[in-house]
């Protein structure tokens, strides 16, 4: 069963959009680790750029060792952090694990699939994350995104943000087939960006929790990073048909909806982020074929792409603890 698993994965990299091949093959190309909690000493209390080492599948902080927790996906914000972890044995299932700013673990929850995203909100109590998900009728290879969003306010979780009403180019739009993943929040931890799929096209959404709706704004947008100030989406957009390397980062001004691309010219099948406001990460595979890096390029397209952490991925930028 798990080889027709494996089989059935691979032939359906193309329908996913590469997003998936990415994630397995960073499992396969950095190796099966084990899972181990936060040094007592390791906490999001000093400012600077945190990170996946992916040597050893732990969260570090630049210019220190990686004594964090164990993660696929890592992102932090406000007072708190978010995990992902790829559970062992089939089907797929991925524990999504929030920590506090010392790492003491707050809440875990279990969802079907295979890490792939995760996000916090700027103020660290609405936390979103995706995974790609196994069994869906409606989807013809079996796979399909599921995407959780949890209000640590409140405590509710929302299992699945697809049955959200969807208007598309203005028309309220129903569909079998759509997929959500890569919500990012506003400061307001109400308005979010998305990416949303339906009928072979993807779409720039933004939502509302509290009126529970969402409403595309512009098409062939994906795993959208708004900017530190509220105005800029930096995104990955598809420009070719070549399944090896079909992205290139743009960011996108809300106001006006114009968009540049970046100077980075490799394909980025990663969502990535503001490091500050004129910056973005983001990782690549690494040059030897094992792991990623983390580069870091202007988010206004000049300049050029510098390597930022090697071994690394999931880059997050971490404001130091108020006192």
């Amino acid at each position: 069963m798990k080889a027709r698993l494996i089989v059935l994965t691979v032939a359906v990299l193309v329908l996913l959009g590469g997003s998936l091949g990415y994630v397995l093959h960073a499992r396969q190309r950095d190796g099966g680790h084990q899972v181990l909690a936060a040094a007592s000493t390791f906490t999001l209390d000093e400012a600077g750029l945190y990170y996946r080492d992916t040597a050893t599948g732990r969260v570090g902080r630049r210019g220190g060792p990686p004594d964090g927790p164990s993660c696929e996906r890592f992102y932090a914000s406000g007072d708190r952090a978010l995990c992902l972890r790829a559970m062992p044995g089939v089907p797929a299932r991925t524990q999504a694990v929030v920590y506090d700013r010392r790492f003491s673990e707050l809440q875990t929850v279990i969802v079907p699939g295979i890490p792939n995203r995760a996000r916090v909100s700027p103020s660290g109590q609405v936390l979103s994350w995706t995974s790609f998900a196994v069994g869906d009728s409606y989807a013809a290879s079996g796979f399909s995104t599921r995407t959780s969003v949890l209000d640590l306010r409140t405590g509710y979780l929302i299992k699945s943000v697809e049955s959200i009403p969807l208007t598309v180019d203005g028309v309220r739009y129903h569909a079998a087939d759509v997929n959500y993943w890569g919500v990012n929040f506003a400061a307001d931890d109400n308005r979010f960006y998305a990416t949303v799929s339906s009928a072979g096209k993807t779409h720039l959404v933004e939502g509302d929790l509290h009126a529970w709706s969402a409403r595309t704004l512009r098409e062939n947008v994906e795993c959208p990073s708004l900017s530190p100030d509220g105005t800029r989406i930096a995104f990955k957009k598809k420009v070719s048909a070549d399944p090896v390397a079909p992205w290139r980062l743009y960011v996108l001004e809300l106001d006006g909806m114009k968009e540049h691309a970046l100077a980075e010219t490799h394909s980025v099948d990663d969502q990535a982020a503001w490091l500050d406001g004129a910056t973005v990460g983001y990782a690549l595979p690494g040059k030897d074929g094992k792991g990623s890096d983390v580069w870091a390029v202007p988010a206004d397209g000049s300049g050029e792409p510098r390597l930022t952490v090697p071994g690394a991925s999931s880059p997050v930028a971490v404001a130091a603890a108020p006192r």
